[in-house]
């Protein structure tokens, strides 16, 4: 696959929260502009996939319902930011690993990474989250921040 194709798709990380549908929105108005796709990428942190590890026996049906949850916790997001109108040649992917590593390593095949700029965290009140300033400092593509509308 040629550079000119590997790096066709706006990427978009989501997790879940209330907030990701304004990013998605946003991943959505950027998206025709570049002429590509939208990549939707959730992460299922390191922690719950270590956990399900030590389950042994229970391993596959722990990670698929890990899966799952994070799909429809996206399914979610995309209902509020979209309606019953995604955009064209939306895709969803669901990752295992810490969102922030993620997203950067994915960012080497995006024309742009969009992330909110606070996540379902918000410690300390801190004007920007972990992944964002991760995201921002490390991404192999330019990055937009999105700020919640009430901000």
């Amino acid at each position: 696959m040629n550079s000119e194709n590997t790096a066709a798709r706006v990427i978009v990380g989501v997790d879940g929260s209330d907030f990701s549908s304004t990013t998605l929105e946003m991943a959505g108005r950027m998206a025709p502009a570049f002429g590509v796709p939208i990549e939707v990428i959730t992460c299922v942190g390191m922690s719950d996939y270590y956990l399900s590890s030590r389950l042994e026996h229970e391993l596959t049906r722990f990670t698929s319902e890990l899966e799952d949850t994070a799909r429809r916790l996206v399914d979610e997001s995309l209902m509020r930011a979209f309606g019953d109108s995604p955009p064209a040649g939306l895709k969803v992917t669901v990752k295992f690993g810490e969102p922030a590593k993620v997203l950067v390593e994915e960012s080497r095949h995006a024309r742009l990474l969009v992330v909110g700029r606070h996540g379902a965290g918000g410690f300390l009140g801190q004007a920007i989250g972990s992944v964002s300033r991760a995201c921002a400092a490390h991404a192999h593509c330019p990055v937009l921040l999105v700020a919640a509308d009430d901000e």
